[in-house]
């Protein structure tokens, strides 16, 4: 019974895993990783689920808010997947231990009525971002993840890079802890739409002209525990912490530096 458990829950692992990435962000979705949630490979399956995300307001702010978000991916056996956390894309890998290839995601953007800290920083709106991946599996437990995304902002010229890996390991048959690290590097047309602030909103603020450069955005630490009610479901309970590094940590926009986030959620393979 242990060994079947295993087996089966080891794509939840990483899928209840993932969701911790969103408890990182003021945003619903953060798309920093593609993650294959309970399909094998040449074989059709996705994850279906609800997760409570406990989230600072923007990048950078004080305050919280409490976001309830829709768990939803499915893969196909030909490599093409879709769903609110991987977005829309292809895999050509065939492989569980490597996976690369082309997506289609969106940066959520900001609204200024967000926090009475943007008023007169105006909105950025969703946009569409293109982008590729490439995962390695160095074991079963151990997965190095890496994401480029182009798109966002209001020019959507806004360019990241997202480098991860995670760790899971069995504690009981039904308990399963995993444990994650990650960072952002963005290029200067990203930072100056979300830190820095540009000659005209600094006519319509309270801030000064800003230049932000180019750099690593942040660096994230989770940790997740997972309650499996069967070997196809699971409750998952999550911490994590992020820091804002250079200038999105010196951003005027920038109340507080460091967040940290929790997670509730439940999820099930189909």
């Amino acid at each position: 019974m242990t060994s079947t458990i295993r087996n089966k829950t080891l794509p939840i692992s990483f899928a209840l895993l993932a969701c911790l990435g969103l408890a990182a962000t003021a945003q619903a979705q953060s798309f920093d990783a593609y993650r294959n949630y309970g399909a094998k490979v040449n074989e059709d399956g996705g994850t279906l689920g609800l997760a409570a995300l406990s989230v600072s307001k923007y990048r950078g702010a004080q305050d919280g808010k409490l976001w309830v978000v829709p768990i939803l991916d499915y893969r196909w056996a030909n490599g093409f997947f879709a769903g609110v956390r991987n977005g829309l894309g292809y895999d050509f890998s065939r492989s569980e231990e490597t996976q690369y290839g082309l997506r289609l995601t969106a940066d959520l953007g900001r609204k200024e009525s967000d926090d009475n800290h943007l008023r007169g920083m105006g909105d950025i709106k969703i946009r569409p971002e293109i982008g590729g991946f490439y995962n390695l599996a160095l074991s079963p437990s151990l997965q190095l993840t890496s994401s480029l995304r182009y798109g966002a902002g209001e020019q959507q010229k806004g360019l990241l890079l997202d480098l991860g890996v995670s760790y899971h390991m069995a504690l009981t048959r039904q308990w399963v802890l995993g444990m994650g690290a990650g960072l952002s590097v963005a290029n200067s047309d990203y930072m100056q739409e979300f830190f820095g602030v540009s000659t005209a909103q600094s006519l319509t603020s309270a801030y000064a002209a800003t230049q932000a450069k180019g750099g690593v955005r942040d660096v994230r630490a989770n940790v997740l525990l997972n309650y499996y009610l069967s070997p196809t479901s699971g409750i998952s309970f999550g911490l994590s912490a992020g820091q804002l590094m250079g200038d999105a940590k010196n951003s005027p926009l920038t109340q507080k530096s460091s967040t940290m986030s929790g997670l509730l959620a439940y999820s099930q393979q189909f």
